[in-house]
């Protein structure tokens, strides 16, 4: 590896230094050592990238991934065949199929290194979970023999006690299952060392209630499937057997040196600085987005994309983002379940890669205010097994009918389920970015277009569209040639939408660059499912119309009616749009408990359960785990704050204020009649400062003390509610104060890096 890419030693270690007796020294050291490793990374910082450059990217992508090449190849045809069918229509596995997958995932696995396997699964804690296992097994003879069978495969039975389960499961009941998902092919983790097969899973509970976020995916898929599949029968598309949602998540990130980062104890425990003046420059000129890639910044994307590439991971695009040290990555689509894994790969990727170049990659939705956060847009469609996409507008009348009565059913689903739409990005990271900075604001809205927008209208008041070719000036029906054309780019972009359509899918800007896109899809898929298929229930309750254009129409005109209110063209960020909104009656739900505050409601829970996606307990579960991470992400930042405030930046404007009332009695002992006025305001000013923040401090312990009590004595909704009011208005108290002596005291003296250095050195 070359010296660039090393991790460096924390000078906080380094120079004997903790992140209790930090001193300025520290963090000047921390420029020095970043600087000279900057210089190295110029020079020398591509040999270890390129290192496979000799590998052409056909071969490189997928070599790690035992995906339907490698099936063919390695699986006797009839075994082949058995596992596509159970892939593409949930065909049940026997267990003789099974063994023989298991035996070639094994040979091919050990071929290339690796002597472990896992299930790799998705607790509700929004990261993934891992248990390995040996392919080491004694043999009668005492002989070691390489073994995995079919039943190994198929489930696993790590123990289930410590993840979250929302109150599914007492803590002393340890028993849970993995059970293997074909939909998403086994791939090979690679260290130094060797490597690890890992087996993408499920993940549920010993009475078989899901306990993770992979198996409510899978759910959901089904039902939108099946109810994609009825509609599109009812209007003639007889040999669609199959419907399968899409999707592509675009990943933003931060990227800091890994020296500031361990002089960030904020960083370190919250994830995001809790403390930090806003710089002479932050974003204001905008010439970091899209801007030329640093090399070092490069060698750990060329690096990051080609561990990706190997593990099957489409990553199609790499540029800088709007705030400074600011980038993304962003894939090709694929279907949603393999989407979702390969996000949380991409995010596992990028950490991993970042420390091996001696940086931090941050996934917090805001790790420094004042610029830029971070999202991940989930752009999402729905395809059929014949290869149409069903939300390509088409140049076909017939196509036409298709996306017309698609997208009627996407806007009734987010206008009647809003609040489960907001719900299912409701994190306290979130809660920071919505509505600043880049990200559309909190209120559930579509944005279609100028061009579609009127099509729409035309639906509704019963007219041609304008400028449209309608043949003889005959009233517009669908499905027949008066339909005009339909271009996928017919309008600019809308940034500022939370859902916008971008030509052939939807774009889902809502949701958080940290979380597991697996929620925000499930959600999705399911509240599409429930208008598909209401829309389909109007059509089969309306069959005996004579004109069958005309009654589809007429299904189409009331729906676009009662739910074109969600539909929003201009600028989201306004004041005028969040009062015209309000009028319209949609939901302005802002922080997280007002979100989750809806998410088990009656009508949601009945809706979960009707398409098998949730039962009403494991929605239950659901809203007592995001209550729970809201409330425990408050408590440790509230704690993590109450200490970087007490130990850190209160005692150094102590001495710093000290430092000046030594330096203004010296002069008065020197010169007794020296005019030292402006002297005296400065120190009063610092003093002042001083004294509010450590009032501020206390009322924050005052309320992290009273944090048990008030879990005893309040529900989670109750509870979570008092953090986002009570709690986070101490925490920004103390950090104004903060921020205020961050721009008094000496810059020598000042002991965390700062967002100058932070975003602008690495």
């Amino acid at each position: 590896m070359n010296p660039a890419c090393t991790p460096l030693p924390s000078p906080a270690l380094r120079d004997g230094h903790s992140t209790q007796n930090m001193t300025a020294s520290t963090r000047k050291s921390a420029v020095r050592t970043i600087s000279k490793a900057k210089d190295i990374s110029n020079s020398n910082g591509f040999e270890e990238v390129h290192k496979s450059k000799e590998m052409k990217l056909q071969e490189l992508y997928g070599i790690s991934v035992f995906n339907d090449a490698v099936q063919r190849q390695m699986l006797p045809r009839s075994v082949y065949q058995a596992l596509r069918r159970t892939v593409e229509s949930g065909a049940e596995l026997d267990l003789e199929i099974a063994d023989a997958v298991a035996s070639a995932m094994k040979e091919w696995a050990i071929e290339r290194g690796a002597t472990h396997y896992t299930h790799w699964f998705q607790p509700m804690t929004g990261l993934t979970a891992e248990k390995h296992d040996s392919f080491l097994t004694p043999g009668g003879n005492g002989e070691p023999l390489m073994a995995f069978s079919g039943k190994e495969l198929v489930r696993g039975e790590p123990d289930a006690s410590s993840f979250p389960s929302g109150g599914i499961r007492a803590t002393f009941e340890a028993r849970g299952y993995t059970a293997w998902d074909p939909t998403s092919p086994a791939f090979l983790r690679e260290t130094a060392d060797g490597a690890t097969l890992t087996i993408p899973t499920a993940f549920c509970s010993w009475t078989g209630e899901a306990l993770d976020k992979k198996t409510p995916l899978l759910r959901s898929c089904e039902a939108i499937g099946t109810q994609a599949v009825r509609l599109l029968h009812l209007i003639g598309e007889q040999a669609v057997s199959r419907v399968y949602p899409t999707a592509g998540a675009e990943q933003e990130y931060f990227l800091i040196d890994r020296e500031f980062y361990f002089l960030r104890p904020d960083l370190v425990s919250a994830g995001r600085t809790l403390v930090g003046a806003k710089p002479p420059k932050g974003q204001e000129l905008d010439d970091h987005y899209f801007g030329a890639i640093s090399h070092r910044v490069l060698a750990f994307m060329m690096e990051a994309e080609q561990e990706l590439w190997k593990l099957g991971v489409p990553i199609k695009t790499r540029h800088n983002e709007v705030a400074p040290s600011q980038f993304e990555f962003a894939p090709y689509f694929e279907h949603i379940s393999v989407a979702a894994d390969h996000n949380m790969l991409t995010m596992e990727v990028l950490q991993d890669v970042a420390e091996r170049h001696g940086l931090a990659a941050l996934l917090h939705e805001k790790p420094f205010a004042g610029v830029n956060g971070s999202g991940k847009h989930l752009n999402w469609s729905l395809c059929d097994d014949l290869g149409h996409n069903l939300l390509d507008p088409g140049k076909t009348p017939h196509d036409n009918l298709k996306f017309i009565l698609f997208l009627c059913a996407i806007i009734r689903a987010v206008d009647l389920h809003q609040d489960l739409l907001r719900a299912s990005v409701a994190v306290a990271g979130n809660d920071h970015r919505l509505g600043a900075n880049e990200a559309p604001p909190a209120i559930m809205s579509i944005f279609i277009g100028d061009n579609l927008q009127e099509v729409v209208d035309s639906l509704v008041e019963g007219r041609a569209p304008a400028q449209s070719e309608a043949a003889n000036g005959d009233d517009l029906r669908l499905g027949v040639s008066a339909l005009p054309d339909l271009p996928r780019d017919a309008t600019d972009r809308n940034r500022t939408s939370p859902f916008a359509f971008t030509g052939n899918k939807f774009e889902f800007r809502a949701v958080a660059s940290s979380q597991s896109v697996s929620y925000p899809s499930t959600i999705l898929n399911t509240i599409v499912a429930e208008s598909i298929d209401h829309l389909a229930n109007e059509i089969e309750a309306r069959s005996e119309a004579s004109d069958r254009g005309a009654m589809i129409q007429e299904i189409v005109r009331e729906t676009l009616s009662k739910h074109g209110r969600v539909l929003f063209t201009g600028d989201n960020y306004s004041g005028d749009w969040e009062a015209e909104a309000q009028k319209r009656g949609l939901l302005n739900l802002r922080t997280t408990p007002e979100a989750l505050d809806y998410f088990a409601s009656e009508a949601n829970t009945a809706l979960f359960d009707k398409y098998g996606v949730f039962s009403p307990r494991e929605t239950a579960s659901r809203s007592n785990v995001l209550y729970e991470k809201y409330i425990g992400r408050i408590h440790i930042e509230a704690l993590a704050l109450k200490e970087l405030a007490s130990t850190v930046v209160l005692p150094t404007a102590i001495n710093w204020q000290g430092n000046l009332a030594d330096s203004i009695n010296a002069t008065l002992s020197a010169a007794p009649a020296a005019e030292i006025g402006p002297q005296r305001e400065y120190l009063e000013e610092v003093a002042s400062v001083t004294g509010h923040l450590k009032a501020a401090c206390d009322k924050l312990t005052v309320l992290c003390d009273l944090a048990q009590a008030k879990e005893k004595a309040l529900a989670l909704g109750d509870l979570a509610a008092w953090y986002c009011a009570d709690v986070i208005a101490a925490m920004d108290a103390v950090r104004a104060e903060a921020d205020h002596l961050e721009g008094l005291v000496d810059d020598e003296t000042w002991p965390l890096p700062k967002y100058r250095e932070l975003l602008f050195v690495h």
